[in-house]
């Protein structure tokens, strides 16, 4: 048996998901800042498929919409089971001499190198039939069983609701994730009927086809029963989550990442944090962000499309949104606001500031209260602030605006001008003063509440 066949990837997604309760489709919903049947394809991917087919049904306009031209999409209709279901890429792969790995769009954290098991268990010299992905979780429950002899083989796959004591005891279960050749595989699903309690057609079902034909058909077992769950509601999807940060914690602390309270800080799926990277507790990290070494990231902050360079300090209770850039050792303090901004090597922005479409130099220094007023509610103007600039406490910089380096722009000042280096800009209005004015207010105003009393 060659090892070398191409492989077409068949996804099973075309379930109505009616447990979520959602107007979004079920394999759309998020785990960790991206969709679950966009786990499962990064998966995929990495193992370069001749033909990726997708089974959808309904709302099948949001999964094509999803998946664009990365595969090919499927219609299921009406949904007669999950062996159906798998039928119906017959046709799309008709021509097609290679290996078909059958994957469950719900079941999101398969990984690359279980699918390659799989593979090469099918081209074994022995060349099983059907290969089909075996787990062993703690609790059992009421998963399909996968009955072997002690080679692994396979000796007949039975649903729990049928199975006697003894293959109830049996703790290999059937993940639902199956590997067939093409050559066989829809000769077998025809042979499958629908003569259950549901009047559908289950893929399990070809196995036993095939061990009653005499043919061979084997087990591989993942001894990671994480990879296989599959979410089928709102429960499930917050236990998935679940899951999926508690191993993403492990490994940020096995890469020399420290976490004051792991618990407490969450991840995306492309979270990347260099070794002695600090996050303090209640962290939330969105999709995009790197984080350089030496870097804290201090508590209740929250980053999305950010990257952070060496040796900087991030809140706490900071924000920045997507473009946000921090150079080496530049630091925003608490209720600061990043929005494709650049804050230069060493600069500062210590407190309650907003740098929105700016560039911030090296060693800049940008004071309380500062506001880049960046939009006219049309358009977008871009502020450039210059190397060493000291921006004072409650500044307005109105874009398009540069203030050159070394400048120093004076607290409570609206700018709208350039400002050259090296210059001081003040713009505040005169100060008038009255002398006694408050005094003969106050004596005023206590007369007239006390006379409204007496009344």
């Amino acid at each position: 048996m060659s090892t070398n066949r191409e492989f077409a990837a068949v996804i099973l997604a075309a379930g109505k998901g009616t447990r979520l309760k959602s107007g979004l489709h079920k394999v759309l919903h998020n785990i960790a800042g991206r969709p679950i049947i966009e786990h499962l394809m990064a998966s995929v991917e990495v193992l370069a498929p001749a033909r990726t087919i997708v089974i959808v049904g309904d709302e099948r306009e949001q999964v094509i919409g999803q998946l664009g031209e990365r595969a090919e999409c499927v219609v299921q209709e009406p949904q007669l089971g999950t062996g159906h279901a798998v039928a119906q890429a017959k046709e799309a792969l008709a021509g097609f001499d290679g290996d078909v790995v059958m994957l469950l769009g719900d079941a999101p954290f398969i990984k690359s190198d279980t699918m390659n098991d799989m593979l090469a268990r099918l081209r074994a010299p022995d060349a099983p039939a059907v290969v089909v992905l075996g787990f062993e979780p703690e609790d059992a429950l009421q998963y399909g069983r996968v009955i072997t002899h002690s080679d692994m083989t396979i000796e007949k796959m039975v649903e729990f609701k049928d199975a006697n004591e003894a293959e109830r005891a049996c703790r290999l279960c059937n993940s639902g994730l199956m590997a067939a050749r093409s050559e066989v595989l829809f000769d077998l699903l025809d042979r499958v009927d629908n003569d259950n309690a549901q009047g559908e057609y289950y893929l399990p079902d070809i196995v036993n086809v095939a061990v009653k034909e005499g043919r061979t058909c084997a087990a591989v077992v993942t001894d990671r029963p994480h990879e296989v769950v599959g979410i089928n509601s709102r429960k499930e999807l917050a236990a998935a989550e679940r899951q999926w940060q508690d191993l993403k914690r492990e490994e940020a602390l096995e890469n020399g990442v420290t976490l004051k309270a792991p618990e407490t800080v969450f991840f995306s799926y492309d979270t990347d944090l260099a070794p002695d990277v600090t996050v303090e507790p209640n962290v939330v990290f969105a999709p995009g962000v790197k984080v350089e070494s030496g870097s804290r990231i201090r508590a209740f902050s929250h980053l999305e499309g950010a990257h952070v360079g060496e040796d900087c300090e991030v809140g706490p209770y900071a924000r920045l949104r997507p473009g946000a850039v921090m150079e080496k050792g530049s630091k925003v303090g608490n209720f600061v606001e990043m929005k494709k901004a650049v804050l230069g090597e060493g600069a500062k922005a210590n407190h309650l500031t907003y740098l929105g479409d700016a560039t911030v130099g090296a060693g800049a220094n940008i004071g309380a209260g500062t506001i880049t007023c960046n939009y006219d509610g049309y358009f977008k103007y871009k502020t450039v602030i210059g190397e060493r600039a000291f921006i004072g406490s409650n500044s307005a910089l109105i874009a398009p605006v540069k203030i050159g380096d070394d400048a120093i722009v004076a607290a409570g000042s609206a700018v709208s001008r350039d400002v050259a280096p090296g210059e001081l800009r003040m713009v505040r209005a005169e100060q008038l003063v009255k002398p006694g004015w408050a005094d003969r207010f106050h004596d005023t105003m206590k007369k007239k509440k006390a006379s409204e009393k007496k009344d």
